[in-house]
């Protein structure tokens, strides 16, 4: 059986949800989608499974979609677990992507707004003929980014 679903969002957990959400609106044109949250109380510990769980953070609109699009959800827990290494082939959620028209210009202001370089600017050429140039970096938490151009 398929589940009649449609994406809704993508969570970052951060250790300062105001700076992260700040980096995302003023390099990639994110916007707020009211209200913040501010959650707590046997609910919230129920649904997460951490005691005395609480959390503050904000919705994102992403780029591109409109006002019904999906969003980054970013949450400040009152309790955090360590962070692992910045590392591409980590198990888990690997990345967000975002299509921009120039890489290595986008590159540039990812690192210019506290990002960190992951890997270097790079076209593939894939099976259709199509090429498609991209870098990896991380948001200033850590984060991994994908950055792409496509082209004929």
């Amino acid at each position: 059986m398929t589940l009649q679903a449609k994406y809704v969002h993508t969570n970052l957990i951060a250790a300062d949800w105001r700076t992260l959400a700040n980096f995302y609106q003023h390099v990639f044109g994110c916007t707020p989608v009211p209200p913040e949250r501010d959650l707590k109380g046997e609910a919230l510990e129920a649904g997460t499974g951490i005691p005395g769980a609480a959390l503050r953070g904000v919705h994102l609109r992403l780029p591109g979609y409109g006002d019904s699009g999906p969003t980054v959800e970013i949450f400040q827990y009152n309790q955090l677990a360590d962070r692992p290494t910045t590392a591409v082939n980590r198990p888990g959620w690997g990345h967000l992507a975002f299509a921009v028209e120039d890489v290595a210009a986008a590159r540039t202001e990812v690192l210019a707004a506290g990002g960190q370089p992951v890997g270097d600017v790079v076209t593939l050429q894939i099976a259709s003929g199509a090429k498609v140039t991209w870098c990896y970096v991380s948001d200033p938490e850590g984060n991994v980014i994908e950055l792409q151009a496509w082209s004929a």
